[in-house]
């Protein structure tokens, strides 16, 4: 609280006519003791109470102020420690309150008011507006904000993140807006501009130097911690989130970006231009597009790039999302170029999926085409497997299948019903009623059914019941053809006559 003058005098006259302490004054007056002493001292009169009684930290205050004046930042519990090893007799607390007295202060530093002419330079900066909830994803909610230093014509647009596409798609934007470019982009020292800073010597970002080379300004970023000059930025900045962020309800980031487009036309366009009084900042504007820089006929490309492993299954992880992709592009390495309303995936420069992007989160965005052909192509694959089974147990089936699909049997159907017969009948009767079923010239399944009955009932056979055995069982009984050892034989003879 701020002393009133009449306080500050009856300090002054008590302190000086009266030779009251300062700890009497301070009770009396209900202020603190500090307050008063304060006063005293902005007075500029010579004390007349008791003079200062020695304290135990006088002997060590030159190597205390040495310290400091070489440590500014040096905090008071390690100060403490280092003169207490000096032989310093008092007690941590007491000695914190000694050292706030001789701590130096920072000196207040001038700035000069930074002026720039029609045209010549832009400021941009992000800022952080929360977090936007999309499904099951939190995305963070980012404003890039570029102004104009001369007529303070700003461009806001929202993003999902502050990557650097996102990044490229700002300046893009805020130039078709503007429709020119200005000489000089001013930057923060963001990882999306300054990759390396020693000093002086500055290592850009690659992407930065291409976008700036296309659109031919220079990109220019402040020195450390020197926020001042980008205070243009900084403070249209802070006038979004006063008076547009405030209270704003939206639908989604679409309906954001779009109150966000009125709202730079009319509140933030409408107010009076810090150049020139005389103006707004959209009139201001009007004068000041005639100096920007011509936009060049093709915008710079903002898409993201990534390359990405298809695994077994017909997906591509992007984004937070799997995307589908036709079953034969599988275990090999793809790439994704995505806008924000679009994913197109690439095997080499073949566009082989075109998807609407999702923010969302594990999700499964899929082509129905892309899983209707894998489950058909599964299917005929299952058939192609029955097939050889069937063939390597009974190998007579290869002819029975073979005059089918002359005759215009449907094979899958065919192979189905004589692989049941197999497993019912075993693989001795089944060669035996498929030898009769061709001999009849009947190459069908219910021929075989019939021979396969007709010999159960001349050899007074129970009927054959079908026995559902694991996976494993059934592959550990996979018939094995036989070879001819003949080749044994030989081998053997030779053996022999080298004895």
């Amino acid at each position: 609280m701020a002393l009133t003058p009449e306080i500050e005098a009856q300090i002054q006259r008590y302190y000086h006519a009266e030779r009251w302490r300062i700890g009497t004054i301070a009770a009396q007056l209900h202020v603190h003791r500090d307050s008063v002493a304060r006063v005293l001292a902005q007075a500029g009169l010579p004390a007349l109470g008791p003079a200062r009684r020695p304290s135990a930290i006088d002997p060590y205050l030159p190597f205390i102020l040495e310290t400091l004046a070489q440590f500014p930042r040096l905090r008071a519990a390690r100060l403490y420690d280092m003169v207490k090893d000096r032989g310093y007799p008092g007690r941590p607390d007491h000695f914190r309150h000694l050292i706030a007295r001789h701590r130096p202060r920072p000196k207040a530093e001038a700035f000069l008011r930074l002026r720039t002419l029609p045209g010549e330079q832009m400021q941009v900066d992000w800022g952080h507006f929360g977090h936007l909830k999309i499904g099951r994803a939190r995305r963070p909610l980012m404003g890039f904000v570029a102004v104009l230093s001369w007529s303070r014509q700003t461009f806001l647009r929202f993003y999902l993140g502050a990557y650097m596409e996102n990044f490229l798609r700002g300046h893009v934007g805020a130039f078709a807006a503007w429709g020119g470019c200005p000489r000089v982009a001013l930057y923060d020292n963001l990882k999306s501009a300054v990759l390396e800073r020693h000093g002086q010597t500055i290592r850009f970002h690659p992407t930065i130097l291409a976008l700036s080379g296309r659109y031919r300004f220079e990109p220019r970023p402040v020195a450390v911690a020197r926020g001042n000059e980008k205070g243009r930025v900084e403070r249209t900045i802070r006038f979004i989130r006063d008076s547009f962020w405030a209270g704003r309800t939206f639908t989604d980031l679409d309906d954001l970006n779009a109150q966000a487009h009125a709202w730079v036309i009319a509140r933030a366009g409408e107010r009076r231009c810090p150049e020139d009084q005389t103006l707004s900042v959209n009139e201001a504007f009007a004068q000041e597009r005639t100096r920007l820089l011509t936009l060049p006929a093709d915008a710079f490309p903002t898409d993201e790039v990534k390359a990405v492993s298809a695994g077994k299954t017909p997906y591509v992880r992007f984004d937070l999302n799997d995307y589908s992709i036709p079953h034969t592009c599988v275990a090999r390495t793809l790439t994704v170029v995505a806008t924000l309303d679009e994913v197109r995936i690439l095997d080499g420069q073949t566009v082989i999926a075109t998807h609407s992007r999702s923010f969302d989160s594990r999700q499964q965005i899929e082509i129905p085409e892309h899983i209707a052909t894998l489950v058909q192509h599964k299917h005929q694959a299952s058939a192609h497997r029955s097939t050889d089974h069937l063939v390597q147990a009974v190998p007579a089936s290869r002819e029975l299948l073979t005059q089918a699909a002359q005759r215009g049997e449907p094979l899958g159907r065919t192979v189905r019903a004589l692989t049941d017969l197999l497993a019912r009948y075993g693989v001795t009767e089944l060669t035996a009623a498929m030898t009769e079923a061709l001999q009849r010239g009947v190459p069908h399944p219910n021929a075989v059914r019939l021979a396969l009955e007709r010999r159960r009932q001349a050899q007074a056979a129970p009927p054959p019941l079908a026995v559902s055995l694991p996976e494993h069982v059934k592959r550990r009984d996979v018939p094995v053809r036989p070879h001819d050892l003949d080749g044994y034989d030989q081998l053997m003879e030779d053996q022999h006559d080298d004895q």
